[in-house]
């Protein structure tokens, strides 16, 4: 199913698996061995991908898949010459690398949101359609 978004938009773990062409447990396995993906996590555990976050992803599919790194290698390799030089300024935003700038280990990832204040926006939509329920039942 193609559906024509924003390069901006985030997208869905199903979108981005589609997009690379492997199965979503790919993608949440690698997220557990690559510390720099970090989707956004709605209620419920959804998966949000921002373009930056694809775009590591593809690096990685290229590693593994194309190059035919071990994931330990393609760890290493990441972690010696950093996102910034491998994918390149222009293809990631800059303010992601603000933390590699200080780092002499490797890269931290950036959050794109305050998840905590995520959740508590997402409780506090929910409260209020709980609230609409009861309303309408008076």
């Amino acid at each position: 199913m193609v559906v024509n978004k924003s390069k901006s938009a985030f997208k869905t773990i199903a979108e981005v698996a589609e997009e690379l062409g492997v199965a979503t447990h790919v993608l949440r396995f690698w997220e557990t061995k690559f510390a720099q993906i970090k989707p956004m996590k709605a209620t419920g555990g959804r998966r949000y991908y921002r373009p930056d976050d694809v775009e590591i992803l593809k690096l990685i599919k290229g590693l593994l898949y194309g190059e035919r790194y071990t994931i330990e290698g393609a760890q290493q390799l990441i972690k010696e010459k950093g996102l910034k030089n491998l994918l390149g300024e222009e293809e990631i935003q800059k303010d992601f690398f603000e933390a590699e700038k200080d780092s002499s280990v490797g890269v931290t990832p950036v959050k794109a949101f305050d998840t905590e204040l995520v959740q508590k926006i997402t409780d506090a939509v929910s409260d209020l359609k709980n609230l609409r329920a009861k309303l309408a039942n008076l």
